[in-house]
């Protein structure tokens, strides 16, 4: 079968950094991937009170066209209800397992009908750069998640947290593949965090992932455009 999606991506390792074209063929979104199960139960039942289903299982892997990824640095999407989700991203390539940032950038109506659905039907962005796992492997609860939404001069801070809020890699990807091995060409989003002050739908959404141990970021910054809805 043909790989539907090929990255373009930047490789960056403590031996320097190379261009990649990364062919990647399965896209999964892992959603409920919280670690604190309490506030993960709490959760569920708040979005359970605006229709949003219960999931089947938690955490759950939801299986989406892998054509959705994009690097690029505008999306169109339906209408003006969708909105950014910042998350770790787990990249498999022949050569081993590496890391990088994107967001599950979601329909919030069509969430409602199907969470299923609603990831189905916005691009997924990521950033271009990605690190190689092994090398921040040591310190991963140190990684620190952010996102920022924008609408013409106002920026501000969206979403803020330690990756340690969602579950460890090692731990979604056993769930995910029966001998705990990520296959190559597969690309994994890892969970989000709660955002400040409530879903917003914003032009522009930024995402950050944060190495304090070796001072480096990834970041990326995406506009969003609403398409007319006809009826």
């Amino acid at each position: 079968m043909p790989y539907p999606c090929l990255l373009s991506m930047a490789a960056l390792s403590k031996s320097g950094t190379s261009l990649r074209e990364l062919p990647v063929r399965d896209l999964v979104i892992a959603g409920w991937t919280g670690r604190d199960q309490a506030a993960l139960e709490a959760h569920i039942r708040e979005l359970e009170a605006v229709g949003v289903a219960r999931p089947a299982s938690t955490p759950i892997f939801y299986r989406v066209g892998a054509a959705l990824l994009t690097t690029d640095s505008e999306i169109e999407v339906s209408g003006a209800c969708s909105s950014g989700e910042v998350e770790f991203v787990l990249i498999s390539a022949e050569d081993g397992l590496w890391v990088g940032v994107g967001s599950d950038h979601t329909d919030r109506k069509a969430e409602v009908v199907g969470v299923a659905l609603s990831k189905q039907m916005c691009p997924k962005p990521i950033a271009p750069t990605m690190w190689r796992f092994d090398e921040v492997a040591p310190h991963w609860d140190r990684l620190i998640l952010r996102s920022h939404v924008g609408e013409g001069a106002e920026r501000r801070l969206y979403q803020e947290g330690p990756v340690s809020a969602m579950r460890a890699p090692s731990d979604l990807i056993a769930r995910y593949s029966r001998d705990g091995v990520l296959p190559p060409g597969t690309t994994m989003f890892c969970g989000t965090l709660a955002a400040h002050g409530g879903i917003s739908y914003a032009p522009t959404f930024e995402i950050e992932l944060e190495d304090p141990m070796l001072g480096r970021k990834i970041t990326h910054r995406y506009r969003v455009h609403a398409l007319p809805v006809a009826g």
